[in-house]
């Protein structure tokens, strides 16, 4: 999977993607990470990537030309041509485990990374193939829930996690969440693993991690049952 971000501060993403499972990804050539900076695609000497807003108010909004140029640069690529621009926002659909699935079948992916007080709407109606959301909530900034996305889509590809069930039995994948995990020691300050978990009845272990499962949905997230 080829991922490319368009950001106006690149050098957000350098950690986070350079750590963990997403260096590992990278290095296993199962993920490209691309980073563009809008700034490189503006065309005034002091390459603003943002101005004032049409009709007033608090805050700067960032300007369109730097988004298209970027995005038209990056699908002049012939196996590019077509691939999806997805824009954070607070206005868009609500990312979830079933959104991070499908994005996790595409080839590449282009992630549009707001700043400031917001974006020209030009850019939204225009550009953006689809708008995501993390939460109902405002970040300062897109790189953050790009991130969140970046990890939860590629932890699904093949061969990024060592144990393929890791990701197949995680919270949401289900729709319900996790089952209670436990580890050494066998006991911690007066606190005992169940004795399910250590009588190796890998069925019966089995039939509690589901009722676990099931029953903390229940408690925590009543709505993923009724969905």
């Amino acid at each position: 999977m080829k991922i490319h971000l368009v950001t106006a501060f690149p050098k957000f993403f350098e950690s986070p993607l350079g750590e963990s499972m997403m260096k590992r990804a990278s290095q296993k050539g199962l993920v490209e990470f691309h980073i563009h900076d809008l700034r490189d695609f503006t065309l005034d000497k002091h390459r603003r990537v943002d101005d004032y807003p049409y009709g007033g108010g608090p805050g700067m909004i960032m300007k369109p030309e730097p988004f298209f140029r970027c995005v038209e640069h990056i699908r002049a690529q012939p196996e590019l041509a077509n691939t999806r621009a997805i824009l954070t926002s607070p206005a868009g659909e609500k990312f979830s485990q079933k959104k991070a699935n499908a994005l996790s079948k595409e080839a590449s992916l282009i992630f549009l990374c707001g700043h400031y007080k917001g974006i020209d709407e030009r850019v939204h109606q225009q550009l953006a193939t689809e708008e995501l959301s993390i939460g109902d909530y405002v970040l300062t900034c897109g790189e953050l829930p790009a991130l969140v996305m970046i990890d939860a889509v590629v932890r699904l590809l093949p061969g990024v996690l060592g144990d393929l069930d890791s990701a197949v039995g995680d919270s949401f994948q289900t729709g319900w969440l996790d089952y209670p995990h436990y580890t050494r020691p066998e006991e911690f300050r007066g606190w005992r693993v169940p004795d399910i978990l250590l009588s190796g009845h890998h069925a019966k272990i089995a039939v509690w991690r589901r009722e676990q499962a099931e029953a903390r949905t229940r408690e925590r997230r009543s709505d993923l049952l009724e969905a």
